[in-house]
């Protein structure tokens, strides 16, 4: 019975957002670090596992297409020799091919920083299981070959030379002659005089010897001359051979274990630079090996867990990454996943964390090329996770998981088909109607898309360079980003708005993280009071973004003491109200048009947010009417009439409500102004003030900066209270 095969898979978004940070790994360049963000450590696992199983799929399809064949993986008996030979007796070079494969190759390794936590060297740990991959990937052999006969530290000062010809290889050379033509003669040369002289034997003298010297004196003479002519070839065999013993019985992870056990050694200064160097020995080994197969290799390193250690530890790992893995040469990909809201709040207790670049948004934005913040989990996904949850015994990851091997398994015994379907057997008929109809879930063409990421690039209407900083770093972050959405919008089949609209999204996102947070938190917040009677909800799409903030910047003004930290992350005020009042004048349709693919935006931001403005959102619901604090948004917006109505209704006085008429106390008035000048003005006695400050003023007693005396960071805000109001001053 013949077999045919049809797509039942139906992506999930977390499917897709794997698919799209797959395909944009495959682009970057290295090294490169991706912040993958999630609250939910089995989001992350399943889509790790998912990015593995679609960038090995991604370097299968470019294999097919390309005409230059790499070598095989697998490798053969012949590879292992040609390996050996080409380790030994020649130097690869650096040209402008090797420099540019397209095939690529990935290689992964997985650091759960929990597991070494126990370690006081936690970044060494990462070394080491570096180390092990590679010898699990390679073969300690050939590192220690490499080692031996290739390796040299000098050249990490040396300039690479990068040459424009069609030979990847030159022969090493002995006095002008190439080292396997050298060796060569050593060994034929004397096995063929010794075969000679053992088959005709010494050739006799016709002249007798003189007095006193011995045919067995001529005899001794050509066997030292002999075993002189072997005497340099045998002992660099010898020294050879030794170095190789050695570097097999003492390997470099067995070294570095033992400077992390002592002390003295750990403490040292040049502990991590030697480390540093072993680091830069993979590089190079990598970078050969690069050469020898004919693709890019990268290593991806998956580190999990680091939220769950202490700060120090933390920082510690973080540091290592910038120093250890961010060479220019390096070929390591990092991809750092990680609830940001714990990990933020760690390193921000951190021993040493004094100034502002210190601090974690500071110290990420420093390191992490590409921000990839999952989204919240939609309500149609929760919905499906619970039912997951509820029919099967066993985690939906796992299940995932299994249909991942078994999707990857079918790949490789079909590698024509499609690299994200999950190939089911069914009878002839039965699968005929399904193979017309069915398309493939994430198929998306790569000359698409790198005609949409062109297009976006190239889009010069409004210049976004005069938004953008002075820093490589986070032009990356941006570039990355721009292809990232790019994907997704093609995956979701999304129309995108005018190209330079998608970088200005991504731009906007980049620069003010902060100010972006609190626009989408108001609206969703309009939304959801609308959705239980208790608002308007925001039915124009054509309302602009600027019009929305301009509307709450005064809230944020009055709780900014609260969240300066993430203020701190955003760029010039100024820039950012011409950039959307004046450049790109966002409404309130892009911002659900770009809903789901603004995946460099910290959603950890909109939580506190969300936390200190829901504080103040208490319902006034029964016996309770008259008590409840009124939200600082809607305190902030009434005008006098306003205060006066919501006093008669309270049954004040209406003397006071001439007071408040005649002194013209708005709810900005109440909201800036001094609580005890007010209670002077309105002349109430204690248990009205009392009433009044609960239902006016209450809300605002959140908002006031709370210090901690022992967070490092919280001790420096005391001294710096000029800059703060230097800083809110720029808020309005």
């Amino acid at each position: 019975m013949s077999q045919h095969t049809v797509n039942m898979y139906h992506p999930t978004k977390d499917d897709i957002y794997a698919y799209a940070l797959s395909k944009t790994l495959t682009k970057v360049s290295s090294p490169a670090t991706v912040g993958l963000y999630s609250s939910c450590e089995n989001r992350i696992r399943m889509i790790l596992k998912q990015m593995e199983v679609n960038m090995n799929q991604e370097a299968s399809r470019i294999e097919q297409e390309y005409k230059k064949k790499p070598r095989p993986r697998s490798a053969s008996f012949t590879g292992f020799l040609a390996l050996i030979g080409r380790l030994l007796f020649y130097m690869p070079i650096w040209t402008k091919q090797n420099q540019q494969y397209d095939n690529v190759r990935f290689i992964y390794v997985h650091f759960s920083a929990w597991h070494f936590a126990g370690s006081d060297l936690l970044w060494a740990g990462l070394a080491i299981r570096l180390f092990h991959a590679m010898q699990m990937n390679f073969g300690k052999l050939q590192l220690v070959l490499y080692r031996v006969a290739q390796y040299d530290e000098e050249e990490e000062v040396n300039k690479q030379i990068v040459e424009d010809g069609p030979n990847n290889w030159r022969s090493k050379k002995v006095c002008c002659c190439p080292l396997w033509f050298f060796i060569l003669c050593i060994l034929v040369v004397p096995i063929t005089l010794l075969i000679f002289l053992l088959t005709f034997g010494l050739p006799k003298n016709e002249v007798e010897p003189e007095e006193g010297v011995s045919e067995k004196g001529q005899v001794g003479v050509l066997e030292g001359m002999f075993i002189a002519a072997l005497g340099v070839p045998a002992a660099s065999a010898l020294r050879f051979a030794f170095m190789m013993a050695k570097n097999l019985i003492f390997s470099q992870d067995l070294n570095i274990k033992k400077g992390m056990d002592n002390e003295r050694v750990s403490s040292q200064l040049g502990f991590m630079n030697e480390v540093r160097k072993e680091m830069w020995f993979l590089s190079r080994f990598i970078r050969f090996m690069e050469v020898f197969e004919r693709r890019r290799i990268r290593v991806v390193l998956q580190i999990t867990n680091l939220d769950r250690c202490s700060p120090q530890k933390i920082v510690a790992v973080l540091d290592a990454i910038n120093i250890l893995l961010s060479d220019e040469e390096s070929p390591f990909i990092s991809i750092l996943a990680v609830n940001p809201d714990v990990l933020v709040q760690k390193v921000n207790f951190a021993d040493g964390c004094f100034s502002k670049e210190d601090r974690a948004y500071a110290l990420l934005n420093c390191i992490v090329t590409l921000a990839f913040t999952v989204p919240p989990l939609c309500n149609d996904s929760k919905r499906n996770l619970f039912h997951s949850l509820t029919h099967n015994s066993e985690l939906p990851e796992n299940v995932i998981l299994r249909e991942d091997r078994h999707r990857t398994g079918d790949l490789e015994k079909i590698s024509s088909s499609d690299e994200s379907t999950v190939f089911i057997p069914l009878d002839t008929k039965e699968s005929e109607p399904f193979i017309k109809k069915t398309i493939p879930a994430l198929d998306v063409k790569e000359e698409d898309v790198e005609e949409l990421v062109n297009t976006i690039m190239d889009s010069n209407k409004i210049d976004l360079n005069k938004y953008m900083l002075d820093d490589a770093m986070s032009m990356r972050r941006v570039i990355n980003s721009i292809r990232v959405t790019a994907i997704i919008m093609k995956v979701l089949k999304k129309e995108p708005p005018q190209p330079e609209y998608v970088a200005a999204w991504v731009v906007l996102a980049n620069q003010w993280p902060c100010r972006l947070s609190w626009i989408i938190q108001c609206v969703e917040d309009a939304q959801q009071r609308a959705d239980i009677g208790d608002g308007v909800a925001n039915t124009d799409d054509s309302k602009t973004l600027w019009k929305v903030f301009s509307e709450s910047r005064a809230e944020l003004y009055v709780m900014s003491a609260q969240i300066e930290d993430l203020l701190e992350q955003d760029g010039d005020p100024e820039m950012f109200e011409k950039f959307l009042k004046v450049d790109f004048q966002f409404t309130l349709k892009d911002l659900k048009t770009f809903e789901m693919t603004t995946v460099n935006l910290d959603h950890t931001i909109r939580k506190e947010m969300a936390q200190i403005r829901g504080t103040s959102r208490l319902r006034d619901s029964g016996w309770m009417r008259n008590l409840a604090p009124l939200p600082i948004t809607t305190l902030i917006n009434m005008d006098t009439e306003d205060v006066c109505t919501e006093l008669a209704r309270m049954k004040f006085p209406s003397k006071y409500v001439d007071v408040v008429r005649k002194n013209d106390l708005s709810g900005s008035a109440l909201v800036f102004g001094d609580a005890d000048d007010l209670k002077v003005l309105l002349g109430m006695t204690f248990g009205e003030w009392a009433t009044f400050r609960l239902h006016f003023l209450s809300s605002l007693s959140h908002l006031r900066p709370q210090y901690k005396s022992e967070s490092p960071h919280s001790q420096n805000q005391l001294s710096r209270s000029p800059l703060h109001v230097a800083h809110h001053q720029k808020m309005t």
